[in-house]
């Protein structure tokens, strides 16, 4: 197995013409730990995952794999598995699937009924992937990362289409992996579909930045709080720190560490500012999670 290195984001920023799908963007994600990549459809996630493995070219900043670029690394394939786009011949069976990448790489062909065997599709390896669930498709995409026994994983929705028992896998495999001390990087739009399963999370919204933290740091924001929101967000940002208010600014407005809406709606009364929303937050990490998102997709 190669050993995990970090994942390093640094002012990553992407424009697509008149659009910026990712702004600024900066984290680190480490070996040894599973990292959520959280946001709602729309975010910036995949373009962001697609700059790190070469795919796009970043506008600025820089994604890499300590430091070198996907582009640069000398045997891809046996130090980052990805899965993102899973393209499949529905004429081959999955063992042909994956023995073709194998021999491409390089990689011993012994490998490929391993992998098959560690995500359980030994006994559908001589079926034709285009007969394949979802679910099992999915499977194929993981037993594909594997190949190389790489030290850094790359996944993108990887819960999306599996039944109860294979999310329950799924989480368990995801917590081998990082145990093993390889970097693991899950994206997803839900964070109940992985909070079982990271220790960090990384949040992201109309391609900016929103949160970075551990798991429980998140569960702290859950507590009790309150959210507003002005037409003159650069006034209430001023009149919520005049009144010695910490806040964060979410897409629906400011979150604000008061349990007590009268307090804060009385700091922006003090600053003369027009305020457009103003309530409580309910706690738990869900809400917080949608409190900083927006509450939805885009």
């Amino acid at each position: 197995m190669a050993s995990g290195i970090p994942i390093e984001i640094s002012g990553l920023t992407k424009r697509f013409g008149p659009v910026t799908a990712v702004e600024d963007l900066s984290f680190t994600v480490e070996p040894g730990r599973v990292t959520g990549f959280l946001g709602p459809n729309g975010a910036g996630k995949t373009t962001t995952l697609r700059t790190l493995l070469g795919l796009v070219r970043a506008t600025e900043g820089s994604a890499t794999f300590g430091g070198t670029a996907y582009g640069a690394l000398e045997r891809p394939l046996e130090t980052v598995g990805a899965a993102l786009d899973a393209n499949f011949h529905p004429g081959r069976t999955a063992h042909a699937h994956l023995a073709v990448y194998a021999t491409a790489a390089g990689i011993a062909a012994s490998r490929v009924p391993e992998v098959l065997g560690t995500v359980g599709l030994t006994e559908f390896a001589g079926r034709r992937v285009g007969g394949f669930s979802l679910g099992m498709r999915q499977r194929l995409s993981l037993a594909y990362t594997l190949l190389g026994d790489p030290g850094v994983l790359v996944l993108d929705e990887p819960i999306n289409g599996l039944d109860p028992e294979g999310i329950k896998w799924i989480r368990v495999f995801l917590r081998n992996l990082a145990a093993e001390g390889r970097t693991v990087l899950v994206s997803s739009h839900l964070l109940s579909e992985v909070q079982q399963s990271v220790d960090d999370v990384v949040i992201i919204s109309r391609g900016r930045l929103v949160k970075t933290g551990t798991l429980a740091s998140l569960e702290l924001d859950a507590a009790p709080r309150t959210i507003v929101d002005s037409p003159d967000r650069d006034a209430l940002r001023a009149a919520l720190e005049t009144a010695g208010l910490d806040a964060t600014e979410g897409r629906n407005g400011f979150i604000v560490d008061e349990p007590d809406p009268a307090k804060v709606g009385h700091a922006a009364f003090v600053g003369g500012v027009e305020v457009s929303s103003l309530h409580r937050l309910k706690s738990g990490l869900e809400e917080s999670f949608l409190s900083l998102v927006g509450g939805g997709e885009e």
